[in-house]
């Protein structure tokens, strides 16, 4: 028997006459008809608002206006198609069959997943770039068992020097190095005596990175300020694109490049060679050690930008999951 799958909203008359177009030919041709209300999912009311009703019979799909002529012909073309498959054995085309004859757990969680994926990576995002603010406030509650493991966990995923992270309850919120030129406000140096943090080849580096604060200077944050500019402004994207229903389209890829990732890469990387001690390299590029500011703002383009360019594509991709379960439930559910 033929399945056959009608697209459909409430209040539609033109629906209604296809519908009873198909009973008529039911005798003719005997097939199961699978409703789907487009308002059930926005990517299908968005692709076939205009074009309702919409008839799917296999590879064939009619588009309104559908005559009841239109509906024979395809109906009697699917009819032949699916009798010749049949006959050849075709173990592709009874391999679709036999996976289209049931719903699997797996079938519930991946339309589950395509339906909430935005709210999981939110959730994921919020967590993680929390944890590290985390950390700091159980040091200062005197939980330091709890800190320490989520420093740990986070050692792996970010340098973690001192000198390029936020500080929580201390006397500055940052301590750059003296390099950075920052007037004003205490150094790393003078705030922990660390001595020869500008060498990044000096043994002191790890003991900047394992330094996690004291009641005076604060207690640090487990992410570095840029990593924490990159996940807040991927979250922030990420709460920008649910509130406008996913509408947003994807960032166009030489802008991504260009104002995502050329100025995150120029920062990172100048600061990188720039301290790596060559002489011949000096000459072309003087030391440099880049200041909060800059980090911040290269980290949140590149996580907004990111986000923006990659999410939209995301939802393309779980729009076409949704809307191939939504289709196999209906069948699966009058097949029953």
């Amino acid at each position: 028997m033929l399945n056959v799958t009608l697209y459909t909203r409430k209040n539609c008359k033109l629906c209604d006459e296809v519908k009873a177009d198909l009973n008529e030919l039911q005798s003719q041709y005997p097939h199961r008809l699978a409703e789907v209300d487009i308002e059930s999912d926005n990517a299908l009311l968005a692709k076939f608002l205009i074009e309702i009703p919409v008839v799917e019979v296999g590879p064939y799909s009619l588009k309104a206006p559908i005559t009841r002529q239109k509906l024979q012909m395809t109906l009697g073309a699917a009819s032949d198609r699916k009798n010749q498959l049949e006959k050849l054995g075709d173990p592709e085309y009874q391999m679709k069959i036999r996976k289209g004859q049931k719903v699997t757990t797996g079938d519930r969680v991946s339309f589950w997943i395509a339906k909430r994926y935005l709210l999981m990576l939110n959730l994921f995002m919020l967590i993680y770039v929390g944890l590290p603010f985390l950390a700091p406030t159980l040091m200062k509650l005197g939980a330091e068992l709890p800190a320490r493991a989520i420093y740990r966990i986070y050692s792996p995923l970010c340098h973690q020097f001192g000198f390029r992270s936020f500080f929580l309850y201390g006397e500055q919120v940052v301590y750059p190095l003296a390099e950075a030129r920052m007037t004003g406000i205490k150094t790393f140096e003078q705030a922990t005596g660390i001595p020869n943090l500008n060498d990044p080849y000096s043994a002191t580096r790890f003991d900047a990175r394992k330094y996690t604060g004291d009641e005076t200077v604060g207690y640090k944050v487990a992410l570095c300020e840029r990593d924490v500019a990159i996940y807040l402004a991927i979250l922030l994207f990420g709460i920008i694109y649910g509130l406008s229903g996913r509408r947003v389209k994807s960032l166009h890829w030489a802008i991504w490049l260009l104002i995502g990732i050329a100025p995150i890469g120029l920062d990172g990387f100048s600061q990188l060679f720039s301290q790596f001690n060559w002489a011949w390299l000096n000459t072309i590029l003087p030391y440099r050690e880049s200041t909060v500011y800059l980090r911040i703002l290269t980290g949140s383009l590149f996580g907004f930008m990111t986000a923006w360019f990659a999410y939209p594509n995301i939802e393309e991709s779980m729009n076409e999951t949704r809307q191939y379960y939504i289709k196999k439930f209906a069948v699966h559910q009058v097949s029953k």
